[in-house]
């Protein structure tokens, strides 16, 4: 009996070494665990980018305060040939990109100086004898200014690289007024005095005279034209300025991106300073210049400040994962 008991417990030991020799060699054969993933690149910059444009622009024609009093004259005022050249700009700015269809920046330019030019014609007063008489003012200076702007815009998806835009902005123009004098040209009837001795048949009568106008040998009126200046101190002025935008971006890289677009800018108004007339005392109410609107075509570059690095290196000799502890028999 005490043998088949003891015969019991060898097969039982032998059993459970058979079963668990194989799960300590597996636990003594374990590789270590792998290292850690590389940390995840950095971003440097976010959606920040830096713009620059130039372009060329072309004004629609504004409208002016009249230089000289028309009270009482019959057709007073008619303006026409009232206008500003065609110029050129350049600007800087920078802007953030949202969302990959929505982005904004703020934008400063310079304007350069162009020709500011009216003119203005009026009828004068008819003379006794049906003589009428009619003027000619014309006006010019110089306008430029400088533009700041906050911008928004709205990217409607690229298309082989190619992204088309929409977008708007308001800001505040300084309009700029300078070298501005006008002329005034005055034509009308050239009168004289007709001096005659209505007083018939006495000698000593004394003569009288009447106030006609003069006629050349065809018998037509001869007329003269009288002319005057008029000059104006330079001003500077603020107006509320507005734009809308669209155009189309290029993916040169990544980050570099050149726009081809057009903008209807609204720069509001312009004045001179006060007038003055050489030789004469007192001053003459400014020149105002209203709705000055302008069509641009420009050419623009944004490069991205955002991108990524490659995250610090890990150590060259990491410190070595202690294995599992194994005891053998």
């Amino acid at each position: 009996m005490a043998r088949s008991k003891l015969n019991a417990l060898v097969r039982s030991l032998t059993l459970a070494a058979s079963v668990g020799a194989p799960c300590l060699a597996a636990a003594a054969d374990l590789l270590p665990p792998p290292p850690p993933p590389p940390p995840e690149p950095i971003e440097v910059g976010g959606g920040w980018y830096l713009r620059g444009d130039v372009g060329a622009s072309v004004y629609n024609r504004p409208k002016y305060s009249t230089a000289y009093d028309y009270t009482g004259y019959p057709d007073a005022n008619r303006s026409f040939g009232n206008e500003i050249g065609g110029g050129g700009f350049a600007g800087v700015g920078v802007g953030y990109q949202f969302t990959p269809f929505f982005r904004g920046d703020i934008t400063g330019e310079y304007r350069y100086a162009t020709g500011l030019r009216g003119s203005e014609y009026y009828r004068g007063p008819d003379y006794d004898d049906g003589l009428g008489s009619y003027g000619v003012n014309k006006s010019s200076g110089n306008f430029d200014s400088a533009v700041v702007m906050a911008n928004a815009y709205f990217d409607l998806g690229t298309w082989y690289g190619i992204t088309p835009f929409i977008g708007g902005g308001v800001g505040y123009a300084f309009n700029h007024v300078s070298s501005y004098s006008t002329n005034q040209q005055f034509t009308s009837p050239t009168y004289g005095y007709d001096y005659g001795n209505p007083v018939y048949g006495c000698d000593c009568g004394q003569p009288s005279y009447n106030y006609k106008p003069v006629y050349d040998s065809n018998g037509n009126p001869v007329y003269n034209t009288n002319s005057g200046s008029k000059f104006y101190k330079d001003k500077s002025s603020g107006s509320f300025a507005w734009a809308l935008h669209a155009g189309l971006a290029y993916n040169v890289t990544d980050a570099l991106k050149i726009e081809l677009a057009y903008r209807y800018l609204n720069l509001g108004k312009a004045e001179t300073g006060a007038g003055y007339v050489p030789c004469c005392t007192g001053s003459l109410n400014a020149i105002k210049v209203k709705d000055i609107e302008a069509h641009d075509v420009k050419i623009g570059l944004r490069y991205y400040l955002g991108g990524v690095v490659a995250a610090p290196l890990p150590p060259l000799m990491p410190e070595p994962i202690p294995g599992p502890l194994v005891r053998k028999y």
